[in-house]
């Protein structure tokens, strides 16, 4: 998925719908398909993450550069262990 769609950072893909399973956001909606997320997670662990209302509910580039930069700078915590 990375090299197809030009991507300088990891995609993954998931068309058996496991990773959406396993974090908790398939199917959210009542829409049988995963809610529209962004994860931000190390080897370790999810540090934020960001679960859609609505199927288009997507947070902007700036949105998720906002959160890293605030992350990188110690003003916010990162995301509890489940």
């Amino acid at each position: 998925m990375q090299q197809r769609t030009g991507a300088r950072y990891p995609v993954l893909a998931d068309p058996d719908q496991a990773v959406a399973k396993a974090y908790g956001v398939f199917d959210l909606l009542g829409d049988g398909v995963a809610a529209p997320t962004t994860i931000i997670l190390t080897s370790e662990r999810i540090v934020a993450m960001q679960v859609g209302q609505a199927i288009g509910d997507r947070p902007t580039t700036a949105s998720i550069l906002h959160t890293l930069r605030q992350l990188k700078a110690g003003e916010l915590e990162p995301a509890a262990q489940s």
